[in-house]
């Protein structure tokens, strides 16, 4: 009903004592459900045959753990260690590249052995957009700066895949970024550099000379709005240094805003529409390793108690729920978070990596702790 999708208000699920507000876009984006279509087909046209994922397919255990049930075996954990050595692989085995994408290195490894990595290949489009915009402003003589986590599957093969290309360097958050530019000011010391971003810049990175022209790309999984923030704040630096007006600023920046992933920032645009409705608290559902999904828990931990929960089984009665604390990589018991008093209002929303049957099992188990006017069935019959 929405084709342009400009609404971003939520969706009330109106039981009577339980009022639940769902984000009007939450969950799989378009690459995910690409990628696990992907590898079911897989499946099914190599019977017989050892099926592997380089790494998991989407930051969700219980997506993961189907595709283990249909005998396909992870290569690296999410981190690049090794899980099963690349020598035990031949020509005749099907090796999977997940949704974050791999570097340009495990590619020729696997390429090496004579596995076509190129017919089982689920890297989102929308990380592949990022890698060829890198490619494009590289060709104009500008080096990458990458706003993601270094140690990101997906970090790791956009960083890749730009150095390729250009010098190149990743920037975690604002900080670093504020960091890096006192080195383009030269305002630091050329030196401290290369301790400071170890691990972080592309091999023959020159810091006299390679931050003179940047762009700025992203991990599609980080908040838009630091990426633009982080953007907008190195392009100012860069006026300012060279003394440029508005309309030639990209003699020296380049402007990469259409890398920005669409889904990812519907669903953090539209956690933003949810937060305008008060609410007693908020559930955020995903993987713990989710990045996209922890951040959709700092966007409403900014405004109202707010839950990170992996599937229904983290609500262990209407006393008691169990939270991941995403900054301190713990899980807490948390007690009386259903408040005494009705209705009770709750926010929902869960991460692109996180199946909607999750998301339900949720609202039927909370719906079960409430004399409530409609059963989920009947909601769902309502809204169909």
């Amino acid at each position: 009903m929405d084709k342009m999708k400009k609404d971003f208000s939520p969706t009330l699920l109106d039981f009577g004592p339980l009022q639940i507000r769902l984000a009007r876009h939450f969950g799989f984006c378009y690459g995910v459900e690409n990628a696990i279509e992907i590898a079911f087909r897989t499946v099914a046209e190599n019977p017989g045959k050892r099926i592997y994922l380089l790494s998991e397919m989407i930051h969700n255990p219980q997506v993961n753990a189907d595709l283990r049930s249909h005998g396909i075996e992870f290569l690296q954990d999410t981190y690049g260690r090794q899980l099963i050595p690349f020598d035990q692989l031949t020509a005749d085995d099907v090796v999977m590249i997940p949704a974050f994408g791999t570097t340009l290195e495990i590619e020729k490894q696997l390429n090496e052995i004579g596995i076509q990595t190129e017919k089982y290949n689920t890297t989102c489009p929308f990380v592949e957009k990022v890698w060829n915009r890198s490619e494009a402003i590289a060709k104009k003589d500008y080096s990458i700066i990458i706003h993601g986590k270094p140690k990101h599957e997906e970090t790791r093969a956009t960083f890749s895949h730009a150095a390729g290309s250009a010098p190149s360097v990743v920037v975690e958050d604002m900080k670093q970024a504020v960091s890096l530019a006192g080195y383009i000011t030269g305002e630091k010391p050329a030196a401290t550099f290369y301790e400071e971003f170890a691990g972080q810049y592309s091999g023959g990175f020159d810091i006299s000379k390679d931050l003179e022209r940047i762009g700025v790309v992203n991990q599609t999984t980080m908040l838009a709005s630091d990426t633009q923030a982080i953007a907008d704040y190195l392009k100012k630096v860069m006026m300012e240094k060279y003394h440029l007006q508005e309309a030639v600023a990209g003699e020296r920046f380049a402007d990469t805003r259409d890398t920005l992933c669409y889904a990812t920032l519907d669903n953090q645009t539209a956690v933003s529409g949810m937060l305008d409705v008060p609410a007693d608290f908020a559930l955020v559902v995903g993987g713990y390793n989710s990045s996209n999904t922890s951040h959709l828990v700092e966007l409403c931990e900014e405004r109202l108690p707010t839950y990170f929960i992996g599937s229904s089984d983290n609500i262990i009665s209407e006393k008691e729920i169990i939270h991941y604390d995403f900054h301190h990589k713990m899980e807490t018991v948390i007690h009386d978070y259903l408040p005494a008093k009705q209705p009770v209002s709750i926010l929902i929303t869960s991460g692109a990596s996180c199946p909607d049957a999750l998301v339900e099992g949720i609202i039927r188990k909370l719906a079960g702790y409430f004399q409530v006017e409609f059963s989920a069935d009947e909601m769902i019959e309502q809204f169909s």
